[in-house]
């Protein structure tokens, strides 16, 4: 009697089906195959595959199986009609169950990822500041709290040192920051600087503070408060000079956003009061003629078929329209848009990761070096 369950009114009686793993959605290339597969408590089930509401009729093109209790349903030579939400039902005399996952076509591969990221490590360190009144190149990290800005500064450390690095206190799933103090992190010829994290209302860091950073007017080591740094504040630089500004500004945005779904039913992507905090600090940024990017991360939550293989990331039509929401809320050009994908689980290095975040800090570097050129011979003019 193995898969019945013993009642004492009625007596042996199948149990209520419930899935014990489950298929995803999936970016499937064009005329490739792509097969569902789920496991339930049970096999004793009616099994009634659909697309998009209606019952799945298509001999040849959909071939499902049923193994003992793993259900199975096999796509061939997907193609643009196949497109679409596909969901499971199981059912039997004690109840029914039912998921759904979508299969989307895989785009062209609309942006590449470099495949010499030795070269570009080499190039970031021998990297020349268009200056000498410069020493370093100055990148501020800014976005929600638990973004993973702390984390792309371990992954960048990671990476330059050949080795899993972790010394950027990460706070993973919190809802309040971990880090407390603007703390400068120096790779070769750049530094990069993390501050407390965003937050939906009150809480976090206060957003004066941040374009007070840009201004170069906090010291390494400030203690982030409700309100924005004093003036007579002793790490407050009164006089700051190239040197202590800020030249180019991170926004950290995740791409799986665990707010849930907005007023609207859809997906939240961020909060319009964090809209608001965001835009209202690259407004300022701007003004200072500062260049800025958006480092979107988590990918990985975003989209399972760029988890199972982060390579395919650029032809993932998921990830391209989290950057086109992004684009539109925070006015960013797609071309300074970057998703990346943090170290947190591993225990060695991803080439294909670490190429990723490389290009976006190759072109992050040389913005914010065009930057200090500019703002350079704008001085010597005046001079």
């Amino acid at each position: 009697m193995s898969g019945w369950l013993w009642n004492y009114s009625v007596g042996w009686i199948w149990p209520k089906p419930e899935f014990l793993s489950v298929f995803a959605d999936q970016d499937v290339e064009r005329g490739k195959n792509v097969k569902l597969i789920c496991d339930a408590n049970t096999g004793n089930v009616t099994a009634t595959w659909a697309k998009d509401g209606c019952q799945l009729r298509v001999k040849g093109k959909h071939i499902s199986t049923a193994r003992n209790s793993t259900f199975s349903l096999e796509i061939k030579n997907v193609e643009q009609k196949d497109v679409g939400k596909y969901s499971l039902t199981l059912t039997n005399i004690t109840g029914s169950v039912s998921h759904s996952a979508n299969i989307t076509l895989a785009l062209k591969e609309w942006r590449n990822i470099p495949k010499e990221p030795n070269e570009m490590i080499k190039s970031l360190k021998n990297l020349k500041i268009c200056t000498d009144e410069v020493t370093e190149l100055r990148l501020l990290l800014h976005g929600p709290v638990g973004a993973g800005k702390s984390s792309i500064i371990n992954t960048i450390k990671s990476i330059f040192e050949n080795r899993p690095f972790v010394n950027a206190p990460a706070a993973t799933g919190s809802s309040t920051s971990y880090t407390l103090n603007y703390k400068k992190y120096s790779v070769g010829r750049f530094a990069i600087y993390d501050v407390k994290g965003l937050e939906r209302t009150s809480g976090g860091v206060n957003p004066d503070d941040i374009i007070n950073a840009l201004k170069g007017h906090i010291k390494n080591g400030y203690k982030f408060g409700d309100d924005p740094i004093n003036t007579d504040d002793e790490f407050y630089n009164i006089s700051p000079g190239l040197n202590d500004k800020i030249h180019c500004l991170i926004s950290v945005i995740p791409a799986s956003n665990p707010s849930g779904r907005g007023p609207d039913g859809k997906e939240a992507f961020i909060d319009e009061d964090m809209v608001k905090k965001l835009k209202n600090i690259r407004e300022n940024a701007s003004k200072l003629e500062i260049p800025q990017v958006v480092f979107m991360t988590k990918v990985d939550k975003a989209c399972p078929t760029t988890k199972e293989d982060l390579s395919k990331i650029y032809t993932s039509k998921k990830i391209k329209e989290k950057m086109e929401v992004c684009s539109n809320l925070l006015n960013v050009p797609m071309n300074c848009i970057f998703p990346v994908q943090n170290y947190h689980e591993e225990n060695k290095l991803d080439p294909v990761l670490n190429s990723l975040m490389l290009d976006a800090l190759n072109q992050v570097v040389h913005w914010a070096n065009d930057y200090l050129k500019s703002v350079y011979e704008s001085q010597k003019h005046v001079e």
